[in-house]
């Protein structure tokens, strides 16, 4: 059964930082880019980062560039999240998706590119 599973969403503080992790099971993603998106309550589900399948090329959410960072593991099939300098209103559960194309050059950050999702991890963020 092919698995991915969010991790590492949890209760902070205005300003603190989380590391969302990303593992995948049941498969290798290795040559897969993988993204991370996020849903705010009462809101659409919205693009956050991708990294391609090399960790050559990484995408943000321009409103989050400089504070988050997305990173991968391709020896233990895992991708991170790091967010710094966190918001209230970065809370949202956090969603792992991989790229349904493999070997891709680039980056999507269109949820129709991608085909398997993770449960998504709750990440709130107090005033």
């Amino acid at each position: 059964q092919v698995q991915l599973v969010e991790s590492g969403g949890g209760l902070v503080q205005a300003g603190g930082s989380l590391r969302l992790s990303c593992a995948a099971s049941g498969r290798t993603f290795s040559r897969n880019g993988m993204g991370w998106f996020r849903q705010a309550p009462g809101k659409e589900r919205e693009f956050v980062a991708a990294i391609n399948w090399s960790g050559s090329t990484t995408y943000y959410k321009e409103s989050l560039k400089g504070r988050f960072t997305v990173s991968r593991d391709n020896a233990k099939n895992t991708v991170y999240l790091q967010m710094n300098s966190l918001k209230p209103e970065d809370t949202a559960v956090y969603y792992c998706a991989a790229d349904r194309q493999k070997l891709r050059v680039g980056v999507r950050s269109n949820p129709e590119e991608y085909d398997y999702w993770g449960q998504g991890t709750q990440v709130t963020v107090s005033s």
